[in-house]
């Protein structure tokens, strides 16, 4: 019995054990057979590889234009492009056009400078002149105005299609002044001398565009004449002697530190007006010059604690960066002046000894309502015997109890004394100042020759009024200095104004061989201090349309858009005007900064001679350094590029049609073939562009016939999916036919003006030719194109690269593609996903199962194709964030880190501390519309996924845009890795996916399991502000530097008439005395 029982017991065992085993065994047969068989998603993606492929081929006719470039693969010459001799060229190129208009400049100095010398000042002269804001008004009765007049206006397009006159000039005086004063008659009286020059400069180089005189009594005389318009409060905020080009010629590159007063004594109204003189001071800064503010009562605090003991650059960023700092000030305790000014004494000596700064001027400006006493220990002990260092006090308030004090302190410190006592009174007390610093120039007669860096004076555009299709364009604007040489004002160096002429940027690029430069490859020219002239990924706006720019879009650096260079390489060398090379691997945004193209570039730089700027060039390497040379005859390649479906880039220099007035109404082909028949040999063309173009005309010929033969077919795409069929060279060539008519096309804007980045421009290639580039010969690339506000087009454009050779060091010679209707691609995605290889024709799967879902993703993670219509071109990790998580992991997908030092930020007003954060990386989409940040680069949302964001906010609280630095994420498939499969656990439950590229495309497609739920938090990232005010780039100091003549009327020091300057004399020299024992 016992024995049964042991054998029962061990039978049971036995049977446990084999049933364990076999639910086992089981389980793993099930974990290790994928559920969505690899065999049939191959099948799908097979079949819509080939369908797609062979519409795209067949529309675009790429095949055609391929064999067509092939006939001429043994005639054309294939040569490697000298990035040396191509910089130097363009550099010589560059520097006759800068010179060109500091010889303008010139001229207007000497006939301003004569005009004044003939005249004598007149208290009561009565002259009429065209004031900008009252030409062609009337009053009630009809008459013209006092100071208008009839003044005849002609739109002009190369004036931003203003109406304007080029006969004459207009006179613009600020709305704080009366503009019948006696010193601005007379001033308006000997400057319209100046009209005859401006006429004759714009007759020797019609290139030019603004011509101005800036007097150092506030008026403004610009050329061509142009009427101005006030805003709606009735008030033009522009006054000429506080723009940059004004300051930077007018004076010497200086340190200051400011002192401001915030003593009990200061409430009120005294600080308000103390904090606009601050403001005013600043505003008369430039890139050249540095600064720091310290607010002192019985303490000396800095404006900036972060900036103890220094000066920092006065570049746009920091200035208002310290502007938003004023608001912060507020009066209490009592004012110990002679603490403040022993700190900034110690400033600036250190920053001298040290060799910061700008090694010239030195001043502190002094912002109080009244010293006690005139702190002579404090100048002997910091200033004496050389006072290297002006004091410039300004009084604020209508007291003048301790005026005396603060008037011997300008006078015994060659500065300048001034009492503000209303707001109104701010802008003019300011500016006088400025004519002190100035005098040494002007006593040693230098007429030191300025540039500015790239700029947009918003002001003048208001006051022109420009239209809202009419985006003022950057410009940088050359100066001199205008003085008086009359010999009885000699030693008091009057500054009689400034005059400028600008250049604008457009005309900069043209000077640029973008032929020659291949499809990724650049030009770009910095100043010395290392701000971005000219750059393709210079990005002024706040967001793509709109016409506000940055605040800090003038002081780009070089080495935020040229991230990669970590160690400043490149931007040391170019701003020392260096000549050389160099080399690195960059990532470059396209896409409206969604994709990434990774590349090698050699970079080639010099300096442009007679200015302070550097060029340099960009070439990728491959492909982009060649360059290929083919021959056709004149009368078929000029017969071919005047067709109807032609057209040239419009930003490229083919002739330059500027050069002459009578060539202005001439179009690019009007103009290449008068040059080419010689028939206007006046004409300054590129030949060897030229020839080029007329080849690429003659090879893509064909393709009009074929295009109108697939139009004339009915049978042919009777459901009108593809839209445009278009070409591209790279000579700027493009061909286009419509298989719709142009109403109906779903994509309006696609090749027009408004899709920037779809159409040959000045500094890059089309976004569908470069990216085509970068793809395997005879394969297309497919995406949808991010509207400006993120809307989806409802279209799919495919491209494909021509190549003349087969090989990696093959030039790119075209790249031609097609517009097809989104709907109609996404129903032949939908239509090959549901075939199968069953022989009873009864598929055990498909993409109509609700147990899978299927996506068809491109090679940086959009979604193309989803069951989900509003997924419709997000980035997948935010629809399928584990599975992306996965493919990153297995290899499928790389992450590439990015940084916008561009961007800027919502800050909230009194705001310190994070207050939470997003742990869903797919939830801070939401957040993402709300709080966070307008992305210049506009970035899409997945940008931010798997990158923890911090909020700063209180919904009720002021926000304000501030610039701010990113790091975000890009995302690149990997080219080797063609079908895979994964699983996903998530708690427990197992997720399968397959994801197999599509044959001969940057696509693939992701079949999904139709269940579980997979998320994960996301790491948290923050940057520090302060950092970066504190660190200074190397830049170049102006090679002119006056901060002292030993014939300087220091007399001239304020409204100091009761003080006897011989006292002060005699004060100092008793003051050295003691020093010296």
């Amino acid at each position: 019995m016992q024995r049964n029982r042991s054998m029962h017991a061990r039978c049971a065992s036995c049977l446990l054990l084999w049933l364990m085993s076999a639910c086992w065994t089981a389980a793993e047969m099930r974990g290790s057979q994928s559920e969505i068989p690899l065999s049939v998603v191959k099948l799908w993606a097979s079949a819509f590889g080939g369908e797609i492929k062979s519409i795209a081929s067949k529309y675009s006719g790429s095949q055609l234009l391929q064999k067509k470039y092939k006939e001429h693969e043994k005639s054309v010459r294939t040569e490697e492009i000298d990035g040396a001799k191509l910089v130097k060229n363009l550099a010589q190129n560059m520097e006759e056009m800068f010179r060109k208009k500091a010889e303008a400049t010139r001229r207007l100095v000497e006939a301003a400078e004569e005009a004044h010398l003939q005249h004598e000042e007149n208290p009561d002269l009565q002259y009429e002149y065209f004031n900008a804001v009252l030409i062609n008004e009337v009053d009630e009765d009809g008459n013209s105005v006092e100071l208008g007049g009839e003044f005849i206006l002609e739109p002009n397009d190369h004036f931003n299609n203003l109406s304007v006159n080029l006969s004459l000039s207009v006179v613009q005086v600020p709305t704080n002044m009366y503009n019948k004063d006696p010193d601005i008659v007379n001033g308006v009286y000997w400057s319209e001398a100046l009209n005859k020059v401006f006429v004759d400069n714009f007759k020797r180089d019609p290139s030019l565009i603004w011509q101005y005189f800036g007097s150092a009594k506030g008026f403004f005389r610009q050329y061509p004449g142009v009427k101005w318009h006030p805003d709606e409060h009735g008030v033009i905020s522009f006054d000429c002697r506080n723009r940059k080009w004004y300051i930077q010629a007018a004076t010497s590159p200086k340190d200051v530190v400011i002192l401001v007063d915030v003593s009990g004594s200061m409430k009120g109204l005294r600080l308000t007006i103390a904090r606009q003189t601050v403001a005013s001071i600043l505003d008369t800064l430039g890139d050249d010059d540095y600064f720091n503010i310290i607010a002192y009562n019985q303490d000396v605090h800095y404006v900036e604690p972060c900036l103890n003991g220094t000066l920092v650059q006065a570049d746009s960023t920091n200035k208002d960066h310290f502007k938003e700092h004023l608001n912060k000030l507020f009066a209490k305790g009592i004012g110990l002046l002679g603490n403040a000014l022993s700190e900034a004494f110690t400033i600036l000596n250190e920053i001298n000894q040290t060799g910061r700064g700008s090694l010239c001027s030195q001043a502190i400006m002094l912002v109080t309502d009244g010293a006690t006493k005139m702190y002579d220990d404090v100048f002997a002990k910091y200033n004496l015997p050389d006072r290297k260092v002006r004091i410039f006090p300004y009084l604020i308030g209508r007291e003048s109890a301790f005026a005396e004090n603060l008037k011997w302190m300008a006078c015994a410190n060659k500065g300048y004394f001034s009492q503000i006592s209303t707001l109104t009174d701010v802008q003019e007390n300011v500016m006088r100042y400025l004519h002190v610093m100035s005098r040494p120039k002007v006593i040693d007669h230098e007429h030191d020759t300025v540039w500015t860096e790239a700029y947009v004076d918003s002001a003048l555009a208001q006051a022109h009024k420009l239209g809202e299709n009419k985006d003022p364009s950057p410009m940088t604007t050359v100066a001199m200095p205008v003085f008086s040489t009359k010999n009885e004002t000699k030693n008091q160096g009057i500054l009689l104004g400034v005059v400028g002429t600008d250049i604008s940027i457009q005309e900069l690029m043209k000077t640029i061989p973008k032929h020659k430069l291949g499809i990724h490859g650049y030009a770009f020219a910095i100043t010395n201090n290392g701000y971005i002239l000219t750059h393709p990924d210079l990005r002024p706006l706040y967001q793509e349309g709109q016409k506000r720019k940055k605040p800090s879009y003038s002081s780009v650096d070089l080495s935020e858009v040229e991230w990669e260079d970590k160690d400043d390489v490149l931007r040391t060398a170019m701003v020392n005007r260096r000549t050389g090379t160099f080399s690195m691997e960059v990532k470059k945004t396209v896409d409206k900064g969604k994709r990434v193209l990774t590349m090698h570039n050699d970079y080639y730089y010099t300096d442009i001679k007679g200015t302070p700027f550097s060029v340099g060039v960009a070439l990728s390497r491959g492909h982009g350094k060649y360059f290929f040379k083919g021959n056709v005859s004149l009368e078929a390649g000029l017969h071919d590029l005047e067709q109807p479906d032609v057209a040239l880039a419009d930003e490229w220099t083919y002739c330059n049609t500027d050069e002459h007035h009578e060539h202005r109404h001439l179009s690019q082909v009007q103009a290449i073939k008068l040059y080419m028949t010689s028939r206007r040999p006046h004409l300054k063309c590129d030949r060897e562009l030229i020839q080029q173009v007329l080849f690429d005309a003659v090879v893509t010929a064909p393709l009009e016939a074929y295009w109108t033969g697939l139009a004339l077919n009915k049978s042919e795409n009777s459901d009108k999916g593809v839209e445009i069929a278009f070409l591209g060279t790279r000579t700027g060539l493009s061909r286009t036919n419509l298989f719709v008519a142009p109403e109906q096309l779903t994509n309006q804007d696609f090749l027009t003006a408004e899709d920037k980045e779809g159409v040959f421009n000045a500094d890059h290639f089309p976004l569908w030719y470069k990216r085509a580039a970068e793809q395997v010969p005879g394969t297309f690339v497919y995406s949808i194109p991010f509207g400006s506000g993120g809307e989806n087009k409802s279209v799919v454009l495919a491209s494909t690269a021509i190549q003349l050779l087969d090989d990696r060091k093959s030039p790119i010679v075209a790249a031609v593609g097609i517009q097809m209707k989104l709907e109609f691609f996404q129903r032949k995605f939908w239509t090959a996903s549901r075939q199968c290889n069953a022989l009873d024709g009864k598929c055990i799967i498909s993409c109509d199962n609700e147990d899978i879902k299927c996506y068809l993703i491109d090679n940086n993670g959009f979604i193309l194709v989803s069951e989900e219509v509003s997924q419709t071109n997000l980035f997948f990790g935010e629809v399928e964030g584990a599975v992306m998580n996965k493919l990153l992991l297995m290899g499928s997908f790389k992450k590439i880190t990015l940084y916008d030092y561009q961007a800027l930020c919502k800050g909230y007003a009194g705001s310190s501390d994070s207050a939470y954060n997003l742990l869903d990386p797919f939830t801070t989409v939401k957040w993402l519309l709300t709080e966070l940040v307008i992305f210049l680069l506009e970035f899409n949302l997945y940008s931010w996924w798997n990158c923890g964001s911090t909020v700063n906010a209180q919904r009720s609280q002021r926000t304000m845009m501030v610039p701010c630095d990113t790091e975000y994420p890009a995302f690149v498939s990997e080219r080797t890795i063609k079908e895979t499969t994964g699983n996903i656990d998530c708690n427990g439950c197992i997720r399968t996916f397959v994801i197999q590229q599509i044959p001969s495309s940057n696509l693939f497609m992701v079949v999904v399991e139709n269940k579980c739920d997979c998320s994960f938090a996301p790491p948290h990232n923050e940057s520090l502000k302060c950092d970066r005010l504190k660190f200074q780039k190397d830049r170049r100091r102006p090679q002119s530097c006056h901060p002292f003549h030993p014939q300087e009327n220091a007399v001239e020091c304020g409204s100091a008439n009761t003080l006897n300057f011989s006292l002060v004399a005699i004060l100092f020299s008793v003051l050295s005395l003691l020093i010296s024992r």
